[in-house]
C-alpha cells in the first residue's frame, strides 16, 4: 500500500526545552532548587512537546528527553550493579575526538559509570517515560511514540575492557555484554508489552570508526579497531535478539551534538557500510548527512532491501534552511545508489526505504542547540514540503532514479 509523504518525516527525538524547563534547569545548576522541584515542570514541558509533535505531523512521537541532563541517562544509572560517580579524565578512551575535546576544554573528570557487580534490571528502566506518553495520545496513535535510548555499549566504549567493569565480576567482554543484553531484551519486553513499538538506540562512537585517524590513534592504543567494532554490533545484537517482528528498532549513528551542536567526528560511511547494514540486527538507520563531514550516499548500497533508513539532511545545528530544490535532488541520488546496490531493487521499492528527518536532536544536552521553537517548525516544515514534492509524486521520482 503507497504510504503518504508525512509518514516519511521523522526525527530523532531531542526537542528544545521550554524556557521554564530551562530556566528551573539553570537554577538546578546553580544548587538554588532540588531534583525534585523539576518534575512537575518536566511533566508540564513533555506535554508541550508532544502536542509539538503531533502538530508537526512527525512520523514518531518521544518525549523530547526533557527529563534527561543529557542524551545517555536513564539506563546504566538504573541498573543493579552499577555504580555511577566522577572518574578521572586518565580513565577514559582517549581515542574518541569527544574525549580529546573534553579534554582539550580543560575537563579532569566527568561524571560516569563503573560496573561494580552483576548487572541486573531489577526495576524498570523506560516504562515509566512510555506510559506517560500513552496517556498524552489517542490510542490509535499509540504506534508512532518512540522511546530513544543509550546504546549498550556506550559506557565500554568510554572507558574499554579494563575500565569498565570490576575484573573480579566479570572475566570478559563478553560475559559483561551477555548481562547487558539480558537486561535490554528484558526491558524491550516490557515496554512491547505496554503497546511500544519503536525504540531507538543513540550511537555515538559508530562514526569514528569512519575516520582514519581514530582508527591510528585506536591501533596506536594495541586495539584491534575491526574487532572493537565487531564486538560492538555483537552487544547490540545480544540486545535485539528475538524481538517481535513488528517492534522497529533503529540505530542513530550520530557524529557529535554537543552543546550548541558541536559536533566531533567526519568521515564516509564506507569504512564501516558492509559491517553495519549488512550484520547489525536493526530494521532502522537513521544516518547523519547534512553536511560533507557525511560523505556521498555509495555506502548505502550494502542497504538490505528489508533495512529502513533515515537520511538526515537537515540540520539541527543552526536555525538556516536548506535549499528543497537540493534536498530534493539528494534524495533522488540515495535512490540511484539503493537501486544499483547489492541486491538491486526497483526505484518504487527503494524510495519506499526512504524517510528523511534533520541530522541529529535538536538537544543531545539540555541546554539545547541555537535554535529555537520555532526555528524547529521550520525545520520540519521544510522536511514536509519536501516529502510531498517527493514522496506525494513517487512514480515521477521513480523515473527520475531511472534516468
Amino acid at each position: 500500500m503507497k504510504s503518504s509523504p508525512s509518514s516519511h518525516v521523522d526525527h530523532l527525538g531531542s526537542l528544545i526545552r521550554p524556557k521554564l524547563l530551562f530556566d528551573q534547569r539553570v537554577l538546578l545548576e546553580q544548587g538554588k532548587c532540588s531534583r525534585g522541584d523539576l518534575t512537575p515542570i518536566e511533566d508540564a514541558a513533555v506535554a508541550h512537546v508532544v502536542r509539538l509533535q503531533r502538530s508537526l505531523g512527525l512520523a514518531t512521537i518521544t518525549d523530547g528527553e526533557m527529563r534527561r541532563e543529557i542524551f545517555y541517562e536513564g539506563v546504566f544509572d538504573k541498573l543493579d550493579g552499577v555504580t555511577c560517580r566522577l572518574r578521572p579524565m586518565s580513565e577514559f578512551m582517549n581515542y574518541w575526538p569527544h574525549i580529546q575535546a573534553f579534554s582539550a576544554m580543560g575537563l579532569t573528570e566527568l561524571t560516569s559509570c563503573f560496573c561494580s557487580g552483576k548487572i541486573r534490571r531489577n526495576k524498570p528502566i523506560m516504562t515509566e517515560e512510555f506510559e506517560t506518553l500513552k496517556r498524552l495520545v489517542p490510542r490509535k496513535e499509540v504506534g508512532r511514540l518512540k522511546i530513544t535510548m543509550c546504546p549498550p555499549t556506550w559506557f565500554h566504549t568510554l572507558h574499554g575492557t579494563h575500565l569498565t567493569y570490576d575484573k573480579s565480576v566479570y572475566d570478559s567482554d563478553e560475559e559483561y555484554f551477555a548481562d547487558v543484553g539480558t537486561v535490554y531484551r528484558a526491558e524491550f519486553k516490557a515496554l512491547y508489552a505496554l503497546g511500544c513499538r519503536n525504540i531507538q538506540l543513540d550511537e555515538p562512537t559508530f562514526t569514528s570508526f569512519c575516520n582514519d585517524e581514530v582508527l591510528r590513534n585506536i591501533q596506536t592504543a594495541g586495539i584491534n579497531p575491526d574487532s572493537l567494532l565487531d564486538l560492538y554490533i555483537h552487544a547490540i545484537n545480544l540486545c535485539t535478539r528475538d524481538r517481535p517482528r513488528d517492534l522497529n528498532v533503529a540505530i542513530h549513528l550520530c557524529r557529535g551534538n554537543f552543546a550548541g551542536g558541536l559536533p566531533f567526528t567526519s568521515g564516509s560511511y564506507e569504512n564501516i557500510a558492509k559491517k553495519l547494514f549488512l550484520n547489525l540486527d536493526v530494521d532502522t538507520f537513521y544516518l547523519e548527512y547534512d553536511d560533507e563531514r557525511s560523505g556521498s550516499f555509495l555506502p548505502l548500497r550494502f542497504v538490505p532491501p528489508t533495512k529502513k533508513v533515515v537520511l538526515g539532511i537537515v540540520t539541527t545545528k543552526h536555525a538556516e534552511l536548506e535549499n528543497p530544490d537540493f534536498l530534493k535532488a539528494r534524495i533522488v541520488e540515495a535512490v540511484q545508489i539503493l537501486v544499483n546496490g547489492a541486491p538491486p531493487r526497483a526505484p518504487e521499492v527503494a524510495l519506499a526505504q526512504l524517510s528523511i528527518s534533520p541530522q541529529c536532536g535538536f538537544a543531545s544536552s539540555w541546554k539545547g542547540n541555537p535554535v529555537t521553537e520555532q526555528d524547529v517548525r521550520a525545520k520540519i516544515g521544510l522536511l514536509h514540503q519536501v516529502a510531498l514534492d517527493v514522496w506525494g509524486a513517487s512514480e515521477q521520482v521513480a523515473q527520475m532514479a531511472r534516468l
